[in-house]
């Protein structure tokens, strides 16, 4: 065994859910492809590699044979998990609603007011912005969206954090998929009156369309159908804005002299935004089943094999970025990141996760310019398929 593979075989789930990123440092240095015993899966750092894998579908497939954590927690392939025409005609159902140029039609809308009513709940003194501001802003904002609106924001949480156990359990754990089963169970039952209205009174809603673009006159899609897809939205596109929004927050106040010149220049909030997704990835990886036996880099992968592009490594690969790649920092170099993902499967929310995290920054630093990170309470960051700070405790002036 060589030394890299005894270091991976030492690995645990919660190493990578404490700090992944000296992992994935230790596998950008070696070149290789390393894989990792306790979540079965071979992972790929560098960002060349990673834009391989996440780019050649016919090689590195996205539908993994239905037993993925993610298919096994929502009873089924979502667009996450498809290939081929089918994920092509959901995929555009999707996207009518998140194309960059229909976004900025609704999203000042949809997305203001709900920032506004979040930023007059603060007062002066010690808060969490996590759970208090950034959180309850993304859950509505998708909610609105989505065609859920009517649902509060701690419903929205709960569902997210709920289905996070199942979508992330390549341990296999039973108890992790239980909870996420009965998250998912609320759900479908949920969603069934929701499916009852849009059906006899299609609306804008990503839901509505989902139901009806692109089918021929006089029929919709089936809820089965659906319902992965819409878990993984409720799961991803509502923790994902959220989440980089108090990444992107924590990053300026750990850096006094970027955040002075955010609020002297507030232009720079999508310059911020941007930086904040790169360098704490909400969403880790995309993970593919080969398709034959392949050489990736210089490693051999047999056919079958489930490899993870793992974004957030490959937007900390100093080959790309620089020596500073590990550190918040709004004046680098512009450049595409991987925050969003590689290819087909490119996140179709993009847009509306960066407007949306911007609108958050823009309320609450015209509302509060002046807070800091409260002493008492240290920054800690968790998870690798998902990572955000568990708080972010500040104290507003």
């Amino acid at each position: 065994m060589s030394d890299l593979q005894a270091f991976l075989s030492a690995v645990t789930v919660e190493d990578l859910e404490r700090d992944p990123y000296p992992i994935y440092q230790r596998l950008r240095e070696s070149q290789e492809i390393g894989y990792l015993p306790c979540v079965d899966l071979w992972l790929a750092t560098c960002w060349g590699d990673v834009a391989t894998v996440g780019t050649e579908n016919t090689i590195y497939s996205a539908e993994l044979g239905g037993n993925s954590p993610l298919d096994i927690a929502f009873d089924g392939p979502s667009v996450l998990t498809m290939e081929g025409p089918h994920h092509l005609a959901l995929r555009q159902s999707m996207d009518e609603k998140y194309r960059p140029k229909n976004v900025s039609n609704w999203i000042e809308d949809v997305v203001r007011p709900i920032a506004r009513a979040q930023v007059a709940k603060l007062t002066s003194g010690k808060v969490d912005l996590l759970s208090q501001y950034f959180e309850p802003i993304s859950v509505l904002s998708l909610g609105a969206v989505l065609g859920v609106g009517h649902l509060d924001d701690s419903t929205l949480r709960r569902w997210f954090y709920g289905l996070r156990e199942g979508a992330i359990n390549y341990e296999s754990s039973q108890d992790r998929f239980a909870e996420s089963a009965i998250i998912a169970r609320e759900i479908d039952e949920t969603m069934a009156e929701v499916f009852d209205r849009l059906e006899q009174h299609p609306d804008d809603s990503t839901i509505s369309h989902m139901l009806f673009t692109g089918m021929p006159e006089g029929q919709m899609r089936s809820r089965n159908a659906l319902m992965p897809t819409i878990k993984v939205m409720l799961l991803g596109g509502a923790q994902e804005p959220g989440h980089g929004a108090a990444s992107t927050m924590y990053g300026l106040l750990s850096n006094p002299d970027q955040l002075a010149a955010v609020l002297a220049e507030r232009s720079l909030i999508p310059v911020a935004v941007d930086e904040g997704v790169r360098w704490v990835s909400p969403i880790g990886t995309q993970v593919r089943e080969t398709q034959s036996d392949v050489i990736l880099g210089s490693t051999a992968i047999g056919k079958g094999a489930r490899v993870a592009a793992v974004l957030s490594s490959a937007n900390r690969d100093t080959a790309v970025f620089g020596a500073s790649a590990d550190e918040f920092d709004i004046n680098r170099e512009k450049r595409a990141h991987a925050g969003f993902g590689f290819g087909r499967h490119f996140c179709t929310g993009h847009a509306f996760s960066k407007q949306q995290i911007a609108i958050a920054l823009e309320e609450l630093l015209a509302r509060f310019p002046e807070m800091s990170l409260n002493p008492d309470h240290e920054v800690r960051f968790e998870g690798w398929e998902f990572r955000a700070p568990t708080a972010l405790h500040v104290i507003l002036q």
